[in-house]
């Protein structure tokens, strides 16, 4: 019951995060497509583009932390964690094909202008204003989504988050070619845009990784599972931690345990110090979403013993 509780404030904090932030793409598109005609920009035109498809990603993230937080079932034992990290997945793809598609369109103007004597246009002072005041507006969303990532344990959030600094960047590549546009490099436009989209396509490489490790049950940080087996020595009752492996599910983690205990315990009393264990570290660590131990008799003792 009280892991269904906090199950259905996760989802709350995910589901008014992506609305959020999908009013604030949609009302960012439509400012750059407006000044970006009215300005001549084609970059800020494109970042609208970019704007449009975040504000659909919001979306999908939306739908995610609806199904994502549903109480485990008869089909799905183990929860439906794992659904946060296939749509981080498809936010990174998202983001590297948005670097794509910034990189393609810099290469064709770059072409254009030195190899068939293409004139750029020269966008106006509002299209630099306006690239350099959503530079401050998406730094802003990546601090608050990253904190609700954080909160909500979403990996599909913290992607989100991360979709916002790659935006930054692109936008900072608008704002530098504009700027050296006014200034009578013209050229400078596509040419910042497409260096700004290596650093998108990075930041995509990395969403992707995190949220692929995830799906595939990675094993989780070798300190964390060092700590959990720390913790467990500590026992007076536990002679000996035989085996420990973490997994990772979704952003939460399973841990398989084998413990020895004194040969002569009855089988009760070993049920009873095994389960103490198990409440225990679920309670310390709120990422554990099970612990599975098996007791081993202490094969030491039993062999002084003989």
């Amino acid at each position: 019951m009280k892991e269904n509780m906090k199950e259905k404030d996760e989802e709350k904090i995910i589901v008014r995060t992506s609305i959020w932030m999908m009013a604030a793409n949609a009302g960012l598109a439509g400012v750059k497509i407006a000044f970006g005609i009215i300005g001549q920009s084609f970059a800020l035109i494109s970042d609208a583009v970019n704007s449009i498809s975040d504000a659909l990603t919001n979306l999908v993230v939306l739908i995610s932390g609806k199904f994502s937080r549903k109480a485990k079932d008869e089909d799905h034992p183990y929860g439906h964690e794992k659904i946060d990290s296939m749509v981080s997945v498809f936010l990174g793809i998202a983001i590297i094909i948005t670097a794509f598609e910034i990189a393609k369109t810099a290469v064709e103007r770059l072409y254009g202008y030195f190899f068939e004597n293409e004139m750029l246009t020269v966008p106006s002072l509002a299209t630099l204003i306006v690239a350099l005041s959503v530079i401050i507006i998406k730094e802003i969303m990546y601090r608050i989504t990253k904190v609700k990532a954080d909160k909500a344990r979403s990996q599909a959030l913290e992607a989100m988050a991360y979709d916002h600094r790659s935006d930054e960047l692109a936008s900072l590549g608008a704002a530098i070619g504009i700027g050296g546009a006014q200034l009578g490099f013209s050229y400078l436009e596509p040419f910042a845009s497409l260096v700004i989209a290596l650093f998108v396509f990075r930041v995509g490489f990395m969403v992707i990784r995190a949220g692929f490790s995830q799906v595939v049950d990675q094993s989780a940080d070798p300190e964390l599972v060092d700590e959990i087996k720390q913790v467990v020595t500590a026992y007076d009752q536990v002679h000996h931690v035989d085996d420990i492996k973490m997994r990772m599910f979704g952003r939460k983690y399973f841990i398989d345990l084998e413990i020895s205990l004194r040969h002569d315990l009855t089988l009760e009393r070993a049920h009873e110090i095994a389960e103490y264990i198990h409440d225990d570290l679920e309670t310390r660590y709120p990422d554990v979403k099970h612990c599975m131990i098996h007791v081993n008799p202490d094969r030491n003792e039993i062999d002084r013993k003989e």
